[in-house]
């Protein structure tokens, strides 16, 4: 027998996924010295799980997301905030 999940629980794993994908790059020690990183939607990465994950990194108090092409984002923190 084959399991299908349901879309809600496609949608919520997708953006699961998104999330520790963008947690394990912040978290590289390269990362934390310049404070900032720079990272694109994976083609195989839900548009609106995307969406979700950077919209609530944005809100999160000493974040800030410059929006440059397409699906690709920078995201810095503390002294970049300050630059």
């Amino acid at each position: 027998m084959q399991y299908n999940a349901s879309p809600a629980a496609s949608a919520r794993n997708s953006y699961e996924l998104v999330g520790r994908r963008i947690q394990r790059l912040i978290a590289a020690p390269g990362v934390q010295k310049v404070q900032a990183i720079t990272v694109a939607r994976n083609d195989d990465e839900s548009p609106d799980a995307w969406r979700q994950v950077i919209q609530e990194i944005e809100e999160t108090s000493g974040v800030r997301i410059e929006r440059l092409d397409g699906d690709t984002v920078r995201i810095g923190w503390r002294e970049y905030c300050e630059a």
